[in-house]
C-alpha cells in the first residue's frame, strides 16, 4: 500500500475511533509497512489535524505505547460557525406569541448539530467522562451529538415514569421559568454510582431544571464534571441558580410588539 492510501485509511479510522488507544503493531501489521513508516506517517496526519484544527494525535512511548486521537474544534472555525447560526436565529419569523423563540429546526439539522457536538466536544475533551446527560425532549438531539464525540452513552430524563424503565429515582424541582414544582425521573439502571457525568440542555433561563439535574445526579452518586447550554436567556442572569456553565449562544432580547431577537456568543467564546 503507498504512502497515500496508508495516510487516507489511517486518517479515516482515527475519526472514526476517537480517545481510543491504539498499538503501532497494529497499523504495521495491517498495512505490511515498518514502524519507521507508520511513525512518519503519524506525523504528518497530526500536523495536519493541528492545521485544520480539529485535533491531535497523543503518542505514548513503552512497550504498551501507541497513539490516539483527541478531537477538538478550533476556536477561530468555532466563532465563525456561531456567527452563522446567530444570523439565522436573528430572524424575526422565528419570534413566537409569548417571547419565545423557534429552535426546533436548528436542532434537528444534522450539519448544524454536528458543528454544534464538536463545539462542546471540544469544550469538555480534557473532563474524564462517562455520561452524557440531559432532559427529554429538545435536548436529546443535542446530546447525542455531544456524545458521538466524546464516544460515551447518553442518558435521557424523563419527566413522567415509564414501565419500561424499571425502578427509577425521582425528584422534584422548581422550574426556572413557570416556579412550578415538577418531577424528574430517571432509571436505577441508567447511571453506574460514582460516576462522572455532562449535564447538557437546550435553553437555560433561570437555570431550575439544571439545578434539578444536579441534585438527580447526587442520588447517584454522580460527579457532575461539566455543564453545557447551547443558549441562555440574559435577562434572567441575577437569578440565576447555576453558576459554573458553558454556553454557546445567549439571547440578549426578543422584542415580540418590535420584532427584533438579538442574540451574541455565548459564555464559551468569551
Amino acid at each position: 500500500m503507498r504512502r497515500s492510501e496508508r495516510l487516507v485509511a489511517m486518517t479515516d479510522y482515527f475519526k472514526e475511533n476517537p480517545y481510543t488507544h491504539i498499538s503501532l503493531p497494529f497499523f504495521v501489521k495491517w498495512f505490511g509497512a515498518a514502524k519507521s513508516s507508520i511513525s512518519e506517517d503519524l506525523d504528518i496526519i497530526d500536523a495536519m489535524f493541528e492545521q485544520l484544527g480539529i485535533g491531535r494525535l497523543q503518542t505514548s512511548a513503552g512497550a504498551a505505547g501507541g497513539v490516539r486521537y483527541i478531537p477538538d474544534y478550533d476556536m477561530e472555525l468555532s466563532k465563525e460557525k456561531i456567527d452563522e447560526i446567530i444570523e439565522l436565529l436573528e430572524d424575526p419569523q422565528r419570534i413566537l406569541p409569548g417571547g419565545y423563540v423557534y429552535m426546533s429546526d436548528l436542532l434537528g439539522d444534522l450539519k448544524q448539530l454536528r458543528i454544534i457536538g464538536k463545539m462542546f466536544g471540544a469544550a469538555f475533551k480534557a473532563y474524564d467522562v462517562d455520561y452524557v446527560v440531559t432532559v427529554a425532549t429538545k435536548g436529546i438531539p443535542l446530546a447525542y451529538a455531544v456524545a458521538d464525540v466524546l464516544r460515551v452513552p447518553v442518558v435521557i430524563i424523563r419527566r413522567d415514569p415509564k414501565v419500561t424503565e424499571g425502578s427509577t429515582v425521582s425528584i422534584n424541582y422548581v422550574s426556572g421559568s413557570s416556579r412550578k414544582i415538577q418531577t424528574m425521573v430517571l432509571s436505577k439502571r441508567s447511571i453506574k454510582e460514582n460516576s462522572n457525568v455532562i449535564l447538557l440542555d437546550d435553553f437555560m433561563k433561570a437555570g431550575g431544571t439544571i439545578h434539578g439535574m444536579v441534585s438527580l445526579m447526587n442520588e447517584f452518586n454522580a460527579t457532575v464534571k461539566g455543564i453545557g447550554v447551547l443558549a441562555e436567556a440574559e435577562d434572567d442572569e441575577e437569578d440565576r441558580r447555576v453558576d459554573d456553565y458553558i454556553s454557546l449562544l445567549k439571547f440578549q432580547e426578543v422584542n415580540e410588539r418590535e420584532g427584533r431577537i438579538q442574540v451574541a456568543r455565548g459564555n464559551y467564546f468569551e
